[in-house]
């Protein structure tokens, strides 16, 4: 789980600056007021027949609509709970096994499971158990770093399947609940509630990826939830449980099973995922580069190479320049020109607007196919 997010940079991404402002409000009726005024009654008499209000035998929910305790039997059955097993070292370099925990979805009756990357990266062994109390090796593991989406395939068939949700039908204030291997306790798996607390919240992991299209939920999630579903009331998967903050409460992200699925049927087809690709390095453009480059911004994605015959390469773009524009979007920083790339499909042709010192340049480039991994 990557739920220890630094708090500067949740501050930054997440836009939550406003909880330090020392920002508050007076509610009515907890001003300044006029003493009350004090009554003097009588008493009433206890009655011995009193007895306790009707129990409403609709669980509290209006009628018609599903209840937590209705989603629950549709979902439990394909969730499984993935055991992993890597070798650490102590000081003195000798190996012990170290064990994790998460949660995966199985997506296909034959044995697809759709979990987190950071689930079961550079993990030595990973094991699935099912919820009729099967275990499995994982037969075969790929990744997606950047997207923390994995597949594990295991050599089963027959098995229960999700049922995959809309995500963009989701609305803020939505019930949705959350289901997941939490803190790997014993008997099944932890049920927990909440709301769809913001949609399209962008984070950066450990690893340096930032991950976008977030779903924002105060259902509880913890250590080994990850990979886990977040359903809505129909029990389909709308999310994938991936973080949570914790410098703070009830501040959860899952992924949206929307940006997902492009990328797991890209690595079951492929065994890698096919993005846009320009062809370049980049870094944040900053006050004291702008300077070094003479540049005339001071924010943008400067370019610090581009590899040869690339669609950046032929478009002209050269080490140094520093990205302000991309199809008319602004580009700030590189993460906007990241998440700009990644909206777009191979072949499109696009406008990059940049500056090459204080020269302002506008180049033509049609994006290509990403290389395969080890390329």
């Amino acid at each position: 789980m990557r739920e220890k997010i630094a708090l500067a940079s949740l501050l930054i991404i997440l836009a939550l600056s406003f909880v330090l402002s020392g920002c508050s409000i007076e509610l009515p009726g907890f001003g300044t007021t006029s003493p009350a005024k004090t009554t003097t009654t009588t008493p009433a008499p206890i009655t011995t027949g009193w007895t306790p209000p009707p129990t409403d035998g609709g669980g509290n929910r209006p009628a018609g609509l599903p209840g937590i305790s209705d989603v629950v039997p549709k979902v439990s059955p394909w969730v499984v709970s993935i055991q992993t097993q890597t070798v650490g070292y102590d000081i003195f370099l000798r190996p012990f096994p170290e064990t994790g925990a998460g949660t995966g979805i199985i997506i296909d009756p034959n044995g697809y499971i759709l979990t987190n990357n950071h689930v079961v990266e550079d993990a030595d062994t990973v094991k699935v158990s099912l919820s009729d109390g099967r275990t499995f090796d994982a037969a075969e593991i790929r990744t997606d770093p950047t997207t923390d989406v994995a597949v594990v395939k295991i050599d089963a068939k027959e098995l229960p399947s999700a049922k995959i949700g809309d995500a963009k039908k989701l609305k803020v204030g939505d019930w949705v609940v959350a289901v997941g291997n939490a803190l790997a306790l014993r008997g099944g798996p932890t049920v927990t509630a909440g709301i769809v607390s913001y949609l399209g919240r962008s984070i950066q992991e450990p690893n340096g990826a930032v991950l976008y299209d977030l779903i924002q939920t105060d259902a509880a999630i913890n250590p080994g939830n990850s990979g886990g579903p977040l359903v809505n009331m129909a029990g389909e998967v709308v999310g994938i449980n991936t973080a949570i903050a914790s410098s703070g409460q009830n501040i959860g992200f899952a992924i949206s099973i929307g940006s997902a699925m492009p990328v797991v049927q890209s690595l079951i087809n492929k065994g890698y995922v096919v993005r846009p690709f320009l062809g370049i390095t980049m870094q944040d453009v900053t006050p004291t580069l702008a300077r070094r480059n003479n540049l005339a911004v001071d924010k943008g994605a400067l370019i610090t190479s581009v590899s040869p015959g690339t669609p950046a390469d032929k478009a002209g773009i050269k080490q140094g320049d520093a990205i302000v524009k991309f199809d008319n979007r602004d580009i700030a920083s590189t993460s906007d020109l990241r998440q700009a790339i990644l909206s777009h499909n191979i072949g499109d042709q696009v406008d990059i607007g940049l500056y090459r010192g204080d020269q302002q340049v506008t180049v033509k480039a049609t994006l290509g196919e990403s290389p395969q991994p080890g390329q």
